[in-house]
């Protein structure tokens, strides 16, 4: 193959100073490629080049050496060196036009042209130069040569081969720019890049060594003079200070970084050795497991590579290869990481079945190993089967188990409080797998284990979980067992868990707490009858209240919650289970509670009081009591079974009682307000009330007369309209609580009623009021019940005129 030739220069010989053109053009290159060429194949001297240089000055002038891509898909190979002459901008670029598709003459890289003794620095004589079957290399890329470049650019090595596979792999990504104080190294770059890079990458790969304007420049790899740099701001470059300042920190580039450790090692033999072996271009793990095969030290990102390479393929490597590998992946490292474990520990899955156990025991030891020193949870560990004797179990747990054992201490699981199930979960693997006994520990990591998973368990640790608790039955027993006793005391926490974790409880364990917490749920679903479904649950415990009390509390618990059961569902509770089991459980003050907290309305609160005090007599301390006693009290009042002096009674209990429940001083005082309100109330009591000048008392009186079966009964009889008026008017000096409270009731309650009677009911209420008063008290009624506000005064007067006879009443 021959390729055509042309040549452009700034000035024909014998001229000064005339512009860059054509001076020699081989024959069959189209005009297009010619224009297009012409932008690329220009030269500007350095900064601060002399303007009359010599020849001294000449050879230290950076070459440019160029592999450029045409809008055809045609490349220009070029090599541009600067000319003597007046004035320093002289120059010669002698290029060949590789067609689309076509390439250097034996497939050689463009970078081996690299100062050919083809290349020319003047014009030929012929106007049309023959072509070129041949760029032959120079000596300048020996093999030793690019060695001792590589080591002498260790630092750079890495973070440059990253940016060589982005823009190889994505030709429109960031450009690459290399700056180095000679355009040569540049050139040793570009070599270096073309032994690593795959074949066809490195073809197509464009670059040049030198340019002033690197920002007009359309080539992957830019080489830049140290001076030229400072414009380099933009985010469309890649740039490599290979003349300047070290790089920090790591690349995060598995098949760069391996690259780099290749070219440290001069071994570049490895990269067409790795490149015959199956793997994607720029896969990392063909280049790190050709590298360990070879001996090179390789951190952990590469040696998890050549892992997954291996692991991924064991059929194609020999037991001597798998020995090598083996041997290199299990030598002691620093920097050993979870990743690389994981890698690991796929590739003896992969082996399991193809090597012997000699070959893999060493990775079976360093997973086991590494699971215990480096708390990786997730890490998979080996099969039994993958160590080559029982000895070398022996000798692994010897090494590993004061660790193991210390992390699995009462003392360790109980200080470490965020420890994760996933880790406890690896642990007793281990211990499993080398044989430990840890009878003596299993206590304490099941109640850890309990309690974390109440707290907060981690999503991924439940699956592994429930798979040692199919594995392992001593820690499924204990575990459960843990839980049931926590069911006890947070059996809310315990239902919860059991809706998000499938525990096997349906062995031979009893745990009726647990199985009450997993029952609850669908007990709760079935209806709003909370005492049905406490049977429910109960039922589920498999034990009685009275033969184990304490179930009774954990039931109480799962179905009321933080709520309290209403007056009537305690009575029930305390009538089925009997108050031997709620006092053993300790459930007799939810039903104290039930008393305590129930509406004012709720007559069984007191039926409920009465049986407490009966039932609990020792339990109750002397507030509760009282508070009880109050609403034993009202059950007393209502039945008439009371002994007299009820408000000095009241105000006695509410005294023990107090701070009082609101809802049972309602209660209480209710009771009392709507007995003295009754028509065969005893008059002493009513005496008694009226003068005890008891504020809450007379309110709740008050109240009660403003009750809707009050107002209906004044509706409806005109002697009980008598009753209240005659009580209502009497008794004015009592006291201001009763004078505020009988007023108000005078006006706001007898009034209204009064006004909407009948004449005749009008007549039968006034005879009513003789007969159970006088004629004075009848006088004060029509008075009061006159429209005009001077009947008001009046009526008030002549009530006051007869109040000695009332006070009798």
């Amino acid at each position: 193959m021959s390729l055509a030739q042309l040549h452009y220069t700034s000035a024909s010989a014998g001229d000064d100073g005339v512009g860059a053109r054509f001076t020699a053009v081989g024959g069959g290159i189209p005009t297009p490629v010619l224009t297009e060429a012409e932008k690329l194949l220009g030269y500007e001297p350095p900064a601060g080049a002399p303007y009359h240089p010599t020849n001294i000055e000449l050879r230290s002038f950076p070459e440019t050496f160029s592999f450029s891509e045409l809008s055809d898909g045609s490349h220009l190979l070029s090599r541009t060196v600067a000319l003597g002459g007046s004035g320093a901008g002289h120059f010669h670029t002698h290029a060949v036009h590789l067609p689309a598709g076509t390439r250097l003459p034996g497939d050689a890289l463009p970078i081996t042209a690299w100062r050919s003794p083809s290349w020319a620095s003047t014009t030929p004589d012929s106007g049309t130069p023959d072509r070129i079957s041949a760029l032959p290399a120079s000596a300048a890329f020996g093999q030793e040569a690019l060695n001792d470049f590589a080591v002498s650019r260790s630092p750079w090595l890495a973070t440059v081969f990253a940016d060589l596979r982005r823009v190889s792999e994505k030709p429109s990504s960031a450009q690459l720019v290399l700056v180095e104080r000679q355009s040569a190294d540049v050139a040793r770059w570009i070599a270096l890049a073309g032994a690593v890079l795959p074949p066809e990458h490195a073809q197509r790969l464009t670059f040049t060594t030198y340019t002033r304007r690197p920002a007009h420049s359309p080539h992957q790899v830019i080489g830049v003079l140290p001076d030229d740099a400072h414009e380099l701001t933009d985010l469309g470059f890649r740039v490599h200070l290979c003349a300047g300042r070290v790089p920090e920190g790591p690349v995060a580039d598995t098949w760069a970084e391996t690259v780099a450790r290749v070219w440290r090692s001069r071994a570049p033999e490895l990269f067409q050795a790795a490149a015959a072996l199956p793997g994607e271009p720029f896969a990392a793990g063909p280049l790190a497991f050709t590298a360990l095969h070879a001996g090179i030290a390789l951190g952990r990102n590469g040696r998890a590579a050549a892992a997954d390479w291996a692991g991924e393929r064991p059929y194609a490597l020999n037991e001597q290869q798998m020995h090598r590998l083996t041997t290199a992946l299990t030598a002691p490292a620093d920097d050993r990481s979870a990743s690389e474990s994981a890698s690991v520990a796929r590739l003896l899955a992969a082996l399991e079945g193809r090597a012997p156990a000699t070959t893999t025991a060493p990775l079976a030891a360093l997973l086991v190993t590494e699971a215990v020193r480096r708390n990786d949870a997730a890490l998979a560990l080996p099969p039994r089967s993958a160590f080559a004797e029982p000895a070398a179990v022996k000798q692994l747990a010897d090494g590993l188990g004061p660790e193991l054992l210390a992390e699995l201490t009462p003392e360790a699981t109980e200080s470490t409080s965020g420890e994760s199930i996933g880790r406890l979960v690896q642990l007793l693997r281990i211990a499993r797998l080398l044989d430990m006994d840890l009878t003596d520990r299993l206590p304490s990591v099941a109640r850890h284990m309990a309690r974390t998973l109440l707290a907060s368990p981690e999503p991924d640790s439940v699956p592994v979980l429930l798979d040692l608790l199919d594995e392992q039955f001593d820690v499924r027993t204990a575990l459960l067992g843990e839980l049931d006793q926590l069911a006890l005391g947070a059996p809310s926490a315990v239902e919860e868990l059991l809706t998000r974790v499938a525990l096997p409880f349906t062995g031979a364990q009893a745990l009726p707490h647990l199985r009450m917490c997993a029952e609850a749920p669908r007990a709760k679903e079935q209806g709003s009858d909370r005492i049905m479904a406490l049977h429910t649950v109960l039922r589920a415990a498999g034990f009685s209240p009275f033969a184990e009390p304490l179930v009774l509390r954990t039931a109480v618990a799962l179905i009321w919650g933080d709520a309290t059961p209403t007056a009537g569902e305690a009575r029930l509770l305390l009538g089925e289970s009997g108050s031997d089991s709620h006092r053993t459980a300790g459930t007799w003050s939810h039903l104290v509670d039930a008393a305590l907290h129930a509406p004012s309305d709720d007559e069984e609160a007191a039926e409920l009081a009465h049986d407490l005090l009966r039932c609990f007599p020792q339990e109750i301390g002397t507030r509760v009591r009282g508070a009880l006693q109050l609403l034993d009290f009202a059950r007393d009042v209502r039945s008439g079974e009371s002994a007299p002096g009820w408000p000095d009674r009241a105000k006695a209990l509410r005294s023990r009682a107090e701070p009082v429940e609101p809802t049972v001083l309602e209660h209480a005082y209710g009771a009392l307000a709507h007995r003295l309100l009754a028509r065969d109330r005893p008059d002493a009591e009513l005496y008694a009330f009226v003068h005890s000048d008891d504020a809450d008392l007379i309110a709740a009186y008050g109240r009660a007369a403003r009750h809707g079966d009050i107002l209906a009964r004044l509706r409806s009889d005109p002697a009980y309209v008598a009753d209240c008026f005659t009580v209502w008017s009497a008794h004015p000096h009592a006291g201001r609580a009763w004078s505020d409270t009988r007023a108000a009731l005078l006006e706001e309650v007898l009034r209204p009623v009064v006004r909407g009677l009948s004449s005749s009911e009008v007549t039968a209420v006034e005879k009513a009021v003789e007969y159970t008063g006088s004629s004075r008290t009848a006088e004060a009624f029509r008075e009061w019940n006159r429209p005009t506000t001077f009947g008001r005064r009046l009526g008030s007067r002549l009530t006051a005129r007869v109040r000695r006879k009332d006070e009798s009443v």
